[in-house]
């Protein structure tokens, strides 16, 4: 059930997403270099969006090409940096995605989601588990 839910979920952000020329891995990818709040290097990036996407680094590298071709993200030397450019795309995302999660998640009571994460975090442990022997 909570699988269902993330890919409805999922889908409504995608279709904003495609409105915008943006692909769910570039979104999260953008995002991560955003909220790290200083210059990361490409490693550190995709260290930190390979914890997030279980993306393998060659596809997040390109991913990180593809930002940088449309001028979202800038390389300052060996850094990179989300540019202006892809701090407003962020933006105008977020102001649209807002009111749909609101309409989408909200009215949860409180304790819902505090039961939700005591299941899933074990389980999104055990899995990141199996996914590191599978990968190794």
């Amino acid at each position: 059930m909570p699988g269902r839910a993330h890919h409805a979920a999922r889908g409504v952000l995608e279709q904003v997403l495609a409105r915008h020329g943006l692909a769910f891995g570039q979104q999260v990818t953008l995002r991560t270099l955003v909220a790290a709040g200083t210059p990361l290097t490409a490693d550190d990036d995709v260290a930190r969006v390979r914890g997030s996407l279980k993306a393998a680094p060659v596809d997040i590298r390109a991913t990180l090409d593809a930002l940088a071709a449309r001028q979202s993200v800038l390389a300052d030397d060996a850094l990179l940096r989300p540019a202006d450019a892809g701090r407003e795309l962020l933006a105008a995302v977020g102001a649209e995605t807002a009111p749909l999660a609101a309409r989408i998640w909200g009215g949860t009571p409180d304790e819902d989601p505090a039961g939700a994460g005591r299941v899933l975090a074990p389980a999104t442990e055990r899995a990141d588990a199996q996914l590191a022997e599978l990968t190794a």
